[in-house]
């Protein structure tokens, strides 16, 4: 199945060979890009392809997808990015990882790699975040911080996703800071962050309830170091809990 584009005639492509990207077509590339991320990892979440398996040439997915290289390159990129294929030099590229089929069931259609990037961007703003509200929070602050850990703590024993309770609890950290960039920063991504939360949580939910245990150890981490006015220590301990976020999304494998 061909993904929509703007492919020119076989003649057009040979000069756009040689011409320099634009803009414009570096961000189409992108959104191509996107949506053959999708179509491949959804080939490999339904065991299509499966673990260890060579993934089609360029030229073969080129041609089945109605793109261009740039845009088969961006995909590949991607999935290279999250842990999904790697790429052997001289032998082509390999799947590396299946997700759970949870993941296509519970994100929304055409949004992973967007989930992705939103993870990617939190680890770094969200590190910062925490390492500056170690060193500025007020007592008010950590009693914000600590009822929203305390709504947490009742979400997972009540069996409820609490995706929401969870925006709560890295809103206070990010008004902490005293810094109202970090809290604009992170409101203006809260969609995605929201619909991240959601993905993960909801597959940890589903996995068992010691993960969501796990996962509620990492905030009581991140609490301790900001209680203890750690920045290191609290900047390290939300991009680990971010980071493995993102891989509680793309890996059924991980303990418990």
């Amino acid at each position: 199945m061909k993904l929509a584009s703007n492919r020119a005639p076989q003649a057009a492509s040979r000069t756009s060979a040689i011409t320099p990207r634009t803009p414009a077509t570096a961000v189409r590339a992108q959104r191509l890009g996107d949506q053959l991320y999708e179509r491949i990892l959804n080939r490999i979440v339904a065991g299509e392809l499966a673990e260890g398996e060579r993934l089609p040439s360029e030229a073969r997915l080129c041609e089945e997808f109605g793109v261009s290289r740039p845009v088969v390159r961006e995909a590949l990129s991607r999935l290279q990015a999250d842990g999904m294929v790697v790429s052997r030099q001289g032998s082509g590229t390999y799947v590396q990882r299946r997700p759970s089929q949870d993941l296509t069931a519970i994100a929304p259609v055409g949004s992973i790699a967007d989930l992705m990037r939103c993870f990617e961007f939190r680890i770094a703003l969200e590190g910062e975040a925490a390492a500056l509200a170690a060193l500025r929070r007020t007592d008010e602050d950590m009693e914000r911080i600590e009822g929203a850990l305390a709504e947490l703590d009742r979400v997972i024993e009540a069996g409820e996703v609490g995706s929401e309770a969870d925006v709560r609890f890295h809103m206070a950290i990010a008004q902490a800071t005293r810094n109202k960039i970090f809290e604009t920063s992170l409101r203006a991504v809260a969609g995605q962050a929201i619909q991240g939360m959601h993905v993960a949580r909801s597959m940890s939910l589903k996995r068992s309830i010691a993960r969501m245990r796990k996962v509620q150890a990492e905030h009581n981490d991140i609490v301790a170091a900001i209680r203890a006015e750690d920045a290191e220590g609290a900047r390290a301990a939300m991009r680990t809990h971010i980071d493995n976020a993102r891989a509680r999304v793309l890996t059924d494998s991980m303990e418990p």
